[in-house]
């Protein structure tokens, strides 16, 4: 059996998935976004009291606050039980272009799995100017982005374009363009430093 579940699935089934969690979603009338289990952990833990943004009944999103603990549940059974022996599969092109701005790709498990390089995500570079810039300005810029879009991009992609909004499709746009902008611009020069 674990040999089925660990095995490559096509990408079709996540597709088939999400769509029937939101067909199931729009039908019970919610709204899909993970950045809004941290206004309900925040208003669980009582910031309500301070600010009015957390101010609310958090008991109405609790379904979310399952998804999320059964996402980070099975994230763990992921990367543990499920892992494959072999680091992340990504293409020579794009390990040339990682390699050019100085970020290394494993190639063995002793190295690494990659799915988040060490050369960037790694607790003995955030002191350094790179670590910084990357892990605390770009975690602030995250959640800033979040609270200003009015949403992360799971709840715009996702739910906001399902639903067919308007401002779901401007975030969506924008975090794409951020995303090229971040990679093919910012990132080289950041890692120059």
């Amino acid at each position: 059996m674990i040999e089925f579940i660990s095995q490559p699935w096509h990408w079709s089934i996540s597709g088939v998935m999400i769509a029937l969690v939101m067909l199931m979603l729009i039908y019970l009338g919610q709204r899909f976004g993970v950045s809004s289990s941290f206004r309900a952990m925040c208003s669980i833990g009582g910031a309500g009291k301070r600010f009015e943004y957390f101010n609310y009944d958090w008991k109405s999103h609790s379904w979310l606050l399952t998804f999320v603990l059964g996402a980070i549940i099975g994230g763990a059974i992921a990367s543990t039980i499920l892992a494959s022996p072999e680091p992340v599969q990504i293409s020579q092109a794009t390990i040339n272009d990682l390699q050019a701005i100085g970020i290394k790709t494993p190639e063995n498990l002793s190295e690494g799995t990659g799915f988040l390089p060490t050369d960037v995500f790694d607790l003995n570079n955030l002191l350094s100017l790179k670590g910084i810039i990357v892990m605390v300005l770009g975690g602030f810029l995250i959640g800033f982005g979040t609270r200003w879009a009015g949403g992360c991009t799971s709840g715009h992609a996702i739910t906001g374009l399902s639903n067919l909004q308007l401002p779901s499709l401007v975030a969506v746009i924008g975090f794409f363009v951020g995303g090229l902008v971040m990679t093919h611009l910012l990132f080289p020069i950041i890692f120059s430093l």
